[in-house]
């Protein structure tokens, strides 16, 4: 039996839409950076949940996880960005994607992500929904809209909105699980701080399933231990460790659950 969860991944694409290639100017590093790198990897987990949604198109370039109404130029980290979270360019000068290719950009990738979200939901069995990130272990110098702290942050962040998407109760279980199974200190795995849920959280969450988003920082897995700046190149084997924990987290944050009677579980 798999588990009665849906896994999003919408931040771990790294591909540039075809209609986009002559207008970017964005470097590879750049593109790096703004992206929640390897956490397709880190998060899958499609052989024991009964769904998983992954969104391929870098974020630099289409956010799956932002409204369709957030745009340039008065959105910057908007659904369609005018620059990376660093505040680096993307585009060549005066080839910032036009009403008419954010159109075709939004209906070729971003509305089918979020149909397969739509899709994913109408199984009657998904109790929960996950949405899985990364984020760098020191917050962006950027306007707050981008980054909404400063300074260090938790090795793990659990996101419910404050309530709204999900049961903090149910939350606080699966903050247990980590803390469990990655060996960390309470205060190493926080809740709404310093996320409190983005774009798909607060949209499909209690609507009407209970979402929760989950940030792993970076340092975990992009400190010179295992990394190579210079590649961009990541042992293979520190992948496969988070990923196997993450699993165990799921199973763990499962069987809480099912103890308690807290979810529709069958």
């Amino acid at each position: 039996m798999k588990l009665p969860f849906l896994i999003s991944i919408p931040h771990g694409g790294t591909e540039l839409p075809d209609e986009l290639k002559s207008r970017v100017c964005i470097t590879d590093n750049d593109l790096f950076d703004d992206s929640d790198s390897f956490t397709q990897e880190i998060y899958a987990s499609a052989d024991i949940v009964l769904s998983e949604v992954k969104f391929n198109i870098a974020r630099a370039f289409v956010d799956a996880s932002r409204a369709q109404d957030m745009l340039p130029p008065e959105m910057t980290d908007g659904v369609i960005k005018s620059a990376t979270c660093y505040s680096r360019p993307i585009y060549k000068a005066e080839l910032q994607p036009d009403a008419e290719m954010i159109k075709v950009l939004l209906e070729k990738y971003y509305i089918p992500y979020h149909a397969s979200i739509s899709a994913a939901l109408q199984n009657k069995k998904i109790a929960l929904a996950m949405d899985c990130h990364s984020m760098a272990a020191v917050a962006p110098s950027v306007a707050p809209s981008v980054a909404p702290d400063q300074g260090e942050r938790p090795l793990i962040n659990l996101g419910d909105a404050e309530g709204k998407a999900c049961d903090p109760v149910v939350t606080k279980l699966l903050q247990d699980s980590f803390i469990e199974i990655f060996e960390l200190k309470e205060q190493d795995v926080t809740i709404n701080r310093p996320f409190k849920g983005g774009y798909i959280t607060r949209t499909y969450g209690n609507k009407p399933k209970p979402w929760l988003q989950i940030e792993m920082n970076r340092s975990l897995y992009l400190s010179e231990k295992w990394f190579d700046r210079e590649t961009l190149l990541i042992e293979p084997k520190r992948l496969l460790e988070l990923n196997t924990n993450f699993k165990k987290v799921l199973l763990t944050f499962y069987r809480k659950l099912k103890s308690l009677s807290l979810l529709p579980i069958e």
